[in-house]
């Protein structure tokens, strides 16, 4: 009598491992979150933070026109649903402009994406920050940031899933007391409820006057450079051309 019981659980196991994780963020499916890491879903974005590298895996969210605003400023935070040990603190940044990573706090889900909404201080958390070059931050991711915004309306918002890439070794924050991994790029998805998608890759190195639509590349690649499974999406020239591209 065990053996019907015990195939009957592990139908039930296995149908929870392959189960989609779904959420406004990221409504066609969320990224998987790798062993070890923590899954947030905060009011304006979801995230998968990396206790290793201190910073997120990936992060996803919505732009809506409804979140748009004047910038309310930065006010830096330690997100409170992580331990204190699993994501950078602001004093760890100090000296990072002028280090030899040249490097700006940089958002993950941007902040001007969201200014006005009653939650905008949490993309202000440490943990949706990165070391992001300043050219880079400043230039073409930026532009993308902004093309994003510039391609939604009223009932058609944009997604978008974007996050670190660790390919090559980089110099560590020079004031940081803890263990972290800088990344050496970053990838961002911009995609619809259809799930045409189209896909960048950029790399610290990047000029601040770089086209990020020279930086376009397919889902697959994205895929590829990732260590963890992306929510199938397919490449749209639909969807370049609301950005610009």
């Amino acid at each position: 009598m065990k053996y019907p019981l015990l195939l009957a659980a592990t139908a039930l196991c296995s149908t929870a491992v392959s189960a989609e994780i779904l959420s406004v963020h990221c409504p066609t499916g969320c990224p998987q979150n790798p062993a070890a890491n923590d899954m947030i879903f905060n009011h304006l974005y979801a995230m998968s933070n990396n206790p290793k590298t201190k910073f997120a895996d990936w992060v996803a969210y919505e732009v809506d026109v409804v979140n748009f605003g004047a910038s309310p400023g930065r006010d830096w935070a330690t997100d409170p649903l992580l331990d204190e040990n699993e994501t950078l603190e602001a004093k760890d940044y100090t000296g990072a402009r002028n280090s030899e990573l040249e490097a700006d706090r940089g958002h993950q889900a941007p902040l001007a994406s969201f200014a006005g909404s009653r939650y905008w201080s949490e993309l202000n958390y440490l943990s949706n920050i990165t070391p992001q070059d300043k050219h880079l931050n400043q230039g073409p991711w930026k532009a993308l940031e902004d093309a994003v915004r510039s391609g939604v309306s009223y009932g058609k918002s944009l997604y978008v899933i974007t996050g670190p890439l660790y390919e090559q070794s980089m110099p560590a924050l020079p004031k940081a007391d803890e263990t972290h991994q800088v990344p050496s790029g970053y990838f961002k998805l911009v995609y619809n409820m259809k799930g045409e998608a189209a896909g960048f890759i950029m790399q610290q190195s990047a000029g601040r006057k770089d086209d990020f639509c020279a930086s376009a590349v397919s889902f697959a690649k994205i895929q590829s450079d990732t260590q963890y499974e992306l929510p199938v999406l397919k490449d749209s020239s639909v969807i370049a051309k609301r950005l610009g591209c």
